[in-house]
């Protein structure tokens, strides 16, 4: 078998749609599969001569007390030395809470208590498949149509030959720092181009805005010292087997200072030498006033 994704979360944060997107893309994939069956899968699947080498599914609190198997038997799979990744999805209290209220489905762990109860308790049972995850999407502010494209580009997409994705994010404090992020950089020390008048409805992708705010001698030695950290970070979890990684910019609105910082830092970790095997990949989250 020469890949096995599994989709794992909180309930109502996108986990069918991920799985959906999988099985559009060619993998054989189970829903709530027992976990006592996993590794006996993976054995048929080697035996099956590469028909079925890529396999999506969904692990989740379906699977009551049996959870508590799970990171021993993602240890022996890696043991075995299969590709295995866990993809945990996540949303905000508030996000998820609108989800149920809009769907009037029970929550499965509070059918005579609150959804609020049920999510609480949800988080807490699923915290060990959170720390085991590769990658963590924060599905709070995306459409289903964005939540299909990053599954497809950050998680299925990338070649063989790629190492690293590598995710440059904008954002905005006001709306809450990013829960995908490995790394938070706060860029509010540097002036805010939003109270020129000429510039407040602008963002950082327009060439008035960048200029202010990459022309200041404190952003240019801001760049410059996070490009050589980042430079010498990057090839040590490379090395650690890190697939992806989200570096994640912050300003108070998200769409002026943080655009044009992402904006710089990710056309030069581009074209930087020694950097090839870096997919780098930019988002503007707040740029809009929504996920982008």
């Amino acid at each position: 078998m020469n890949r096995l994704i599994i989709i794992t979360g909180i309930s109502g944060s996108g986990k069918s749609t991920a799985l959906n997107v999988l099985e559009d893309l060619g993998f054989f994939c189970i829903d709530n599969l027992p976990l006592v069956f996993i590794e006996k899968l993976t054995e048929l699947a080697d035996q099956a001569a590469g028909k079925f080498n890529r396999i999506g599914l969904v692990i989740d609190i379906r699977e009551g007390d049996q959870l508590a198997d799970f990171p021993a038997i993602h240890a022996r799979l890696k043991e075995m030395k299969h590709s295995v990744e866990v993809i945990f999805l996540d949303a905000s209290d508030e996000s998820l809470l609108r989800r149920y209220s809009e769907t009037r489905r029970l929550h499965p762990l509070a059918p005579q208590g609150t959804v609020a109860e049920g999510i609480a308790l949800e988080r807490q049972k699923l915290e060990p498949l959170r720390q085991l995850a590769d990658n963590i999407i924060d599905t709070s502010a995306l459409s289903i149509h964005q939540l299909k494209e990053i599954i497809r580009d950050q998680i299925v997409g990338p070649s063989n030959d790629t190492e690293l994705t590598l995710t440059i994010q904008s954002f905005g404090f006001k709306n809450g720092v990013p829960l995908t992020s490995d790394m938070v950089l706060d860029v509010r020390f540097l002036p805010n181009p939003y109270y020129d008048p000429a510039m407040r409805n602008l963002t950082g992708e327009d060439a008035n805005v960048s200029q202010f705010v990459l022309g200041k001698p404190e952003t240019q030695r801001f760049m410059e010292m996070l490009l050589v950290m980042l430079k010498e970070l990057l090839p040590q979890y490379k090395k650690e087997g890190r697939r992806y990684f989200t570096v994640s910019i912050g300003c108070t609105g998200g769409k002026h200072r943080s655009v044009a910082i992402a904006r710089h830092i990710h056309d030069a970790l581009k074209s930087m030498p020694g950097n090839e095997r870096t997919r780098v990949i930019l988002k503007h989250r707040d740029i809009g006033g929504r996920a982008g």
